[in-house]
């Protein structure tokens, strides 16, 4: 498998842990708390260069509950904007 589907398995998987939220009422947003930064150095790690900085920032926003935005699957988004959209290089 490569690296390309590797990131987009790990996104997918980090996005339902992002989801959890939903699914335990009261402790979900308590985790949340523990979420948002954890997510936001996981996606600076796992893209590169200016995708993973502005990912990691937007990770962070959407998973601290800012502006309601926590429901969005930030790290898959970020993959298709690096292998779809801007067609990254595969590895």
């Amino acid at each position: 498998m490569s690296k390309k589907y590797k990131l987009l398995f790990l996104s997918i998987l980090f996005d339902g842990v992002g989801m959890l939220s939903f699914v335990l009422p009261f402790i979900g947003e308590f985790s949340d708390v523990i979420w948002a930064p954890l997510s936001a150095f996981l996606i600076y790690k796992m893209y590169e260069g200016a995708e993973g900085k502005i990912g990691g920032l937007v990770s962070f926003v959407e998973e601290a509950g800012i502006f309601g935005t926590d429901f969005l699957p930030t790290f898959t988004l970020t993959w298709i904007y690096k292998y779809v959209i801007k067609k990254g290089k595969v590895d």
